[in-house]
């Protein structure tokens, strides 16, 4: 890939919004970024092999659960600075964005939300250093955009749970110490459950032949009469709402991240077409290829501003589910349409791995499913402003 020479857009001069703290932290993500995941990610990709190496490194800059009290190995910052840093590392790679958010919003933020004081103790400081990875289990087989219906079970058998079931699309899963597994107890409800790599029956098959987020570790979770301890279930939260609200961190991140995607594409474009001579001038004298970058960064700073107000409210906790939907949904919509008019601008050299676009528009193409489809959260809005739920 050639030289990480990205600036970031702020057309709108948002950073006058921002605390010295909040540019710190950006800062110092951005620069590790440029240093550490830029010069090897287009190979990773290429190979669809996740870079481990990195994990060090995502957890000095403060990737794995920065808004966790520092007492739980956490930065305890607020949540425009987690925000801001899921905004640089998918500005790298929304794969290795998937594999902090995991980490933060679907490990640790369950945990430290609905665990005990000793899970919290024994798990999160070692997710916080990386030491120890997680992966979180709710999407299944048969189960997707209606996780309710999951047919993942534990039994009480005494002194222990029984667990049985698959889960499916489940990122960082080949290589997790831990997986924090959403599945129904004898009456139906929905638990969360904290398996651990190594328990009897449990297994973590790889998902190969992927188009998209090639630099991540995808994988199932097999559960085969998985003997659970008991202190292994977070008894804080139970029902469909327990899981929800780990997605809501998730998916607020996600908001933040293709911001970080859509800059790198709008940025990318823009150098190329002020370089590109056709004609006997710059591509970017051209009036189609002007409307194009004028539609980008008007796009990127509307994104901007809905990111920055939804971070003060969710600072303030005050923050709806159904606001964070729209974010999520807006952003990575944005991000994926301005990933390939950017590619137009780059012509046929926008395909190749010289570039970052076409790796950006295949890993779009995940972020608009994953944690919600696209049309599940136009659905969520509409069940807000109507009151009336249109899911089935």
């Amino acid at each position: 890939m050639a030289q990480d020479l990205f600036q970031a857009p702020d057309y709108y001069l948002l950073d006058d919004l921002l605390t010295d703290e909040h540019k710190l932290v950006r800062d110092a993500a951005r620069e590790w970024v440029k240093r550490e995941v830029s010069p090897i990610i287009e190979d990773a990709a290429q190979k669809a092999e996740f870079p481990k190496q990195i994990i060090n490194g995502l957890a000095e800059i403060g990737a794995f659960g920065p808004y966790i009290p520092v007492e739980y190995g956490g930065a305890g910052l607020d949540q425009i600075s987690y925000g801001l840093i899921m905004q640089e590392i998918e500005r790298g790679d929304s794969g290795v964005r998937s594999t902090a958010s995991v980490q933060s919003s679907l490990v640790m933020y369950p945990i430290w939300k609905y665990g005990t004081e000793e899970q919290r103790q024994k798990y999160l400081p070692k997710l916080a250093s990386g030491e120890m990875m997680g992966c979180f289990g709710l999407t299944e087989p048969n189960h997707g955009s209606n996780p309710g219906g999951m047919e993942t079970k534990y039994k009480d058998m005494g002194d222990h749970y029984l667990l049985n079931g698959a889960k499916l699309w489940i990122s960082n899963s080949p290589f997790a110490d831990i997986a924090v597994v959403w599945a129904k107890n004898e009456e139906g409800r929905i638990h969360g459950l904290i398996v651990e790599r190594g328990m009897e029956g449990f297994s973590t098959p790889e998902t190969h032949h992927k188009w998209s987020l090639r630099a991540s570790a995808t994988g199932e979770l097999i559960f085969e009469n998985v003997k659970v301890p008991k202190e292994n279930l977070l008894p804080g939260k139970s029902g469909l709402g327990a899981p929800l609200g780990c997605l809501d961190s998730a998916r607020y991140g996600i908001a933040w991240g293709a911001i970080g995607a859509a800059m790198d594409c709008y940025d990318t474009a823009l150098r190329y077409a002020k370089e590109r001579v056709q004609f006997g001038k710059p591509i970017a004298a051209f009036q189609l290829q002007q409307k194009k970058l004028a539609e980008m960064i008007t796009e990127i700073t509307k994104a901007q501003l809905l990111t920055w107000r939804l971070g003060v409210l969710r600072n303030e906790d005050r923050a709806t589910s159904a606001q964070i939907s729209m974010a999520k949904r807006n952003n990575v919509e944005m991000a994926l349409n301005i990933a390939r008019e950017a590619r137009q601008i780059l012509g046929a050299m926008g395909i190749t791995g010289d570039y970052s676009i076409m790796r950006h528009m295949m890993n779009l193409e995940s972020v608009i499913t994953y944690e919600g489809t696209h049309d599940i959260h136009l659905l969520i809005t509409g069940m807000d402003i109507t009151g009336i739920a249109a899911f089935s």
